[in-house]
């Protein structure tokens, strides 16, 4: 199963992570009032009214879930994209958390905008904010994108190394396990890596980390089930369980 535009539009996000919270998962959630707010901070830097681009470097590339009249791929500089933030609910739990993308400091990330009608920004921010803000793991900011012939400030969303999940240095062995094994109720973390890097191939970009990385947890996941260690084995991407 993966996130939905009606889960968004009915907030069913905020709701299964109050449901997490109740259960016993320790969560920090943003209310419905605090992502409006934040959400209006952050357009107050640009122009009322105007046309508005996101930048997308992970699942918005192959499950945007909003209403854009452009796309186009771009690069940015300051930030590559990485596993940096540990994933308890979704496609990981607390007892075999998964990882999720973020864009942290350094280096430069290829990936896809999208342009926003200015009618459409005060709903389908919301929408985003609600997907991207609740948990506090990221932190929205304005950064250029470059499309190969002009720049645009767009919004990313860059990983937010004050939260507690952040994964900081985590060593490549540990990566690899993780996605390998971990899943929750939006599938499983190989699944979310498997089809970011199909994503950016469909747009043209080819991240060889991610291509590698790729290798290395499919690898891991085909060891897994020739020793037959199927207690954290989730199935194989492409195959049927």
């Amino acid at each position: 199963m993966s996130l939905s535009r009606s889960d968004l539009e009915a907030g069913n996000e905020q709701t299964r992570l109050l449901e997490a919270s109740h259960s016993g998962i320790k969560l920090t959630t943003l209310s419905e009032d605090e992502l409006q707010r934040s959400l209006d901070e952050t357009l107050q830097q640009q122009p009322p009214n105007s046309d508005i681009w996101i930048f997308a470097y992970g699942s918005l590339i192959w499950n945007p879930l909003i209403k854009s009249v452009e796309r186009r791929a771009g690069i940015i500089h300051g930030w590559h994209r990485r596993f940096c933030t540990w994933m308890i609910l979704g496609r990981g739990t607390p007892d075999s958390p998964g990882l999720l993308l973020g864009l942290d400091r350094g280096g430069s990330c290829r990936g896809v905008m999208y342009r926003i009608a200015a009618a459409d920004v005060p709903s389908e921010l919301l929408l985003i904010w609600r997907r991207e803000m609740l948990a506090g793991v990221y932190i929205a900011r304005w950064v250029k994108v470059f499309d190969g012939r002009q720049e645009f400030p767009a919004i990313a969303f860059v990983a937010n190394r004050q939260h507690p999940r952040y994964a900081h240095q985590i060593p490549l062995t540990t990566t690899v396990n993780s996605i390998a094994t971990a899943s929750g109720k939006l599938g499983s973390c190989a699944d979310y890596l498997m089809k970011t890097v199909e994503g950016l191939m469909a747009a043209g970009i080819k991240d060889r980390q991610l291509l590698l990385l790729r290798k290395q947890v499919l690898a891991k996941q085909q060891a897994l089930l020739v020793s037959g260690d199927r207690s954290t084995l989730v199935p194989i991407y492409g195959q049927q369980p």
